[in-house]
């Protein structure tokens, strides 16, 4: 289960979620989430992304790094095609690289 608080303008300020299966007997905060859900008779993707004003912009650069490495780990799973989740890894890579030389530059400004 997921429970998203809404602060006065309608943004996150809290993200608690749950499983039965959890060891934790207490919901568990997280400062952010992404659902995806694929509807197969539309074929579109449907999504929910949210984030609290909590959520620091290096977290979320190293939750999207962390995101695309699972997303090729699934696909890879699913498909077996080797190539190309080496092409979302190394995409993966990449982005996070390019994001802290942007970090180092606004930095040393």
């Amino acid at each position: 289960m997921i429970n998203v608080e809404l602060d006065e303008n309608r943004v996150p300020s809290e993200i608690e979620w749950s499983a039965t299966d959890s060891t934790t007997e207490r919901p568990q905060q997280a400062k952010a989430v992404m659902l995806s859900l694929w509807d197969g008779a539309e074929k579109t993707a449907l999504r929910i992304d949210l984030w609290t004003h909590k959520m620091m912009v290096d977290e979320m650069a190293d939750f999207y790094y962390q995101t695309f490495m699972t997303m090729a780990d699934t696909f890879e799973r699913a498909t077996r095609q080797k190539a190309l989740v080496n092409e979302m890894k190394k995409f993966a890579e990449d982005f996070y690289h390019k994001f802290q030389d942007i970090q180092l530059k606004e930095n040393k400004a």
